[in-house]
């Protein structure tokens, strides 16, 4: 099993997740988007309406160049499909450089490791620190501050999850699976809690509505676990495929070489 068979097969397994995903913001996560954009032009308008005016026409046509209808269907569905084929490429290549890597387990086994460990340490535990906030929540003089410490995490569990892994691996000889998988959590978990308490928390919401908030955080959790979870059973049901493929060919080679 070649590398290019694994980022092919993580290639359409990404385009597989990217249709679906926007399949799924388009009918959980938009929703939220629009009720945030409304209340955002609604405080807009009731605060600003004097600023406004003064900017003249210019302005508003320059706000109308991409209408909301098409960021919400074509440009959804461009985004979604980009980093789906991104991301499944980016994991079919991590698979085929671990298969063999993670003890005795099957390429469609330690690939569903790899998505499992990459969703954990690149999706879910960074959103637990910095989670999605909607178009009006967050001052735009510290867009980039919010940008930095949420990437500086990302790098910090993304590493944590690399060092618990392959610590888990060489230590599994030696104490045991079982042993070696719990130290290896353990540990990456310690890592990302201290650097929680470590790293700046950032808090603009100010007045918005909590349900409204809550709503559009939730929409946003399902839509990442939708991304990295049909790309995973799509991959990994396509990786179990060709291995059992190319093990039936070794059999019969196998079997032919003894007559």
């Amino acid at each position: 099993m070649s590398p290019r068979a694994f980022l092919v097969r993580g290639l359409l397994a990404g385009l597989l997740a990217g249709v679906v995903t926007f399949l799924v913001a388009y009918a959980v996560g938009e929703p939220q988007v629009g009720a945030a954009i409304a209340l955002e032009e609604s405080a807009g308008a009731d605060g600003h309406a004097h600023s406004h005016a003064a900017e003249g026409d210019e302005g508003g046509e320059e706000a109308a160049e991409v209408s909301r209808t098409n960021q919400s269907t074509w440009g959804l569905l461009t985004g979604t499909l980009a980093v789906g084929v991104a991301l499944g490429g980016i994991i079919g290549l991590v698979a085929a450089a671990t298969m063999g890597r993670l003890g005795r387990l099957t390429p469609g086994q330690s690939t569903a490791l790899v998505t499992l460990i990459g969703f954990v340490a690149v999706a879910l535990v960074p959103f637990l620190k910095y989670p999605a906030t909607p178009p009006a929540v967050g001052s735009g003089d510290t867009i980039g501050l919010r940008t930095s410490v949420y990437f500086g995490y990302l790098l910090v569990s993304v590493l944590a999850a690399v060092l618990a892994t392959y610590g888990a691996v060489r230590l599994g000889v030696r104490i045991g699976t079982y042993a070696a998988v719990v130290g290896g959590i353990a540990a990456y978990l310690l890592v990302v809690v201290v650097a929680g308490q470590l790293f700046v928390t950032v808090n603009e919401i100010g007045d918005f509505p909590a349900d409204t908030l809550w709503s559009f955080r939730i929409a946003s959790l399902i839509t990442l676990a939708t991304m990295w979870g049909v790309l995973g059973v799509a991959l990994v049901g396509l990786v179990g495929r060709l291995y059992a493929q190319e093990q039936a060919v070794a059999e019969r080679k196998a079997l032919a070489a003894t007559l």
